[in-house]
């Protein structure tokens, strides 16, 4: 009798403790994530030092520290820091916004910019800066939001026609056409109105440079606002990306994850958007990324996302500055060079990723 009860209020604890193979799994996942916020504060400071000219350490911590407007190097340093803050804001928003698609949809091949999402918004800063003659990042962000919005119901609207509704191929297939005609338009927009659009077009190309320190912060709190919902509805999303029957059964309210979850895409995407422009692939390849190396976890995927995407964005930046000689690449045109290889590769994979 005795060896019974000690036995089982042995047992009752190890029954409350977490297995010795998740913690191990936890704590290798979170050593990783303090290896990539390493290197991302790494890739941070050589975004402020390499340049068109390069500056050493001295001068860009004494332009820091203190700031002489007549000092040339001086306004140097304040003009990466704000490119630099801007590049690690909309790159955490698009990878999160993608992160968050992928499992809503249940589709691993969606992102902001296969969706339309990213044109519906730069459809709609054109309309602001052509139409109403808007060119503040003040006014622009509301019309990005707009644009978010209007382009998000009209795949949703469009994808979930017919009797199979709204599929993961219906959804993409819809995202890809109204995405593609958004952005024709807006072209053709540039084009008809070449002198108000000339602002626009570097724009246009996806670009973080030549941003004033007021451009990330009229974009922060929006984007702190939409990774705090995705926070929120990181864990329903694990059941609503098993499907929606499924996640029901587990008592998720799918209904209010895919609200807020479309609600969180909108400010993110909306703020990058109406900041740097539509910048593709980003959304596409980091929650690829991040999943294969910690699983189908979102709250994990999530969590990686924030960092390995401004790292990738401000990797891409950088490089964009040094391949040109005389000239520097939009960080935009960059990722489509670096995301079509792995966007060919994703399609020949017999087996995606799964969600």
């Amino acid at each position: 009798m005795t060896t019974a009860v000690r036995g089982a209020e042995s047992a009752k604890p190890a029954r409350d403790q977490p297995s010795p193979g998740l913690a191990q799994t936890n704590a290798r996942r979170t050593l990783g994530w303090l290896v990539l916020l390493a290197v991302l504060v790494g890739v941070m400071f050589l975004s402020v030092l390499i340049g068109s000219e390069d500056l050493p350490f001295s001068t860009v911590w004494d332009g820091l520290v203190h700031f002489d407007a007549l000092v040339v190097e001086h306004n140097f340093v304040r003009a990466r820091v704000s490119r630099t803050v801007l590049g690690v804001l909309v790159g955490l928003a698009l990878g999160v916004a993608g992160a968050l698609i992928q499992a809503m949809t249940r589709n691993p091949l969606a992102d902001p910019g296969i969706l339309g999402v990213n044109a519906g918004a730069a459809f709609f800063v054109a309309l602001a800066v052509g139409v109403f003659g808007l060119t503040t990042i003040w006014t622009n962000i509301w019309f990005a939001f707009l644009g978010a919005i209007v382009a998000t119901a009209l795949v949703y609207l469009v994808g979930s026609r017919g009797v199979a509704g709204s599929t993961p191929v219906r959804l993409t297939l819809a995202g890809v056409a109204i995405g593609a005609l958004l952005g024709g338009v807006t072209v053709g927009l540039v084009l008809l109105d070449p002198v108000a659009f000339d602002q626009m077009r570097a724009w246009n190309a996806g670009s973080i440079a030549g941003r004033p320190l007021d451009v990330p912060t009229a974009v922060l709190p929006f984007i702190l606002l939409g990774v705090l919902l995705s926070a929120f509805v990181a864990r329903p999303l694990n059941a609503v990306a098993l499907g929606d029957d499924l996640a029901r059964s587990l008592g998720a309210d799918v209904l209010r994850t895919r609200v807020i979850g479309i609600v969180a895409v909108t400010l993110l995407c909306g703020a990058a958007t109406a900041a740097a422009g539509p910048i593709g692939f980003i959304g596409l390849m980091i929650p690829h990324v991040c999943r294969w190396i910690v699983g189908p976890d979102q709250r994990w995927i999530l969590l990686y996302t924030l960092v390995s995407a401004p790292l990738l964005l401000l990797a891409s930046d950088i490089l964009g500055r040094v391949i040109l000689a005389d000239s520097e690449v939009p960080v935009g045109v960059v990722t489509a060079f670096l995301g079509a290889p792995v966007l060919i590769a994703l399609v020949r994979r017999s087996k995606a990723s799964g969600l």
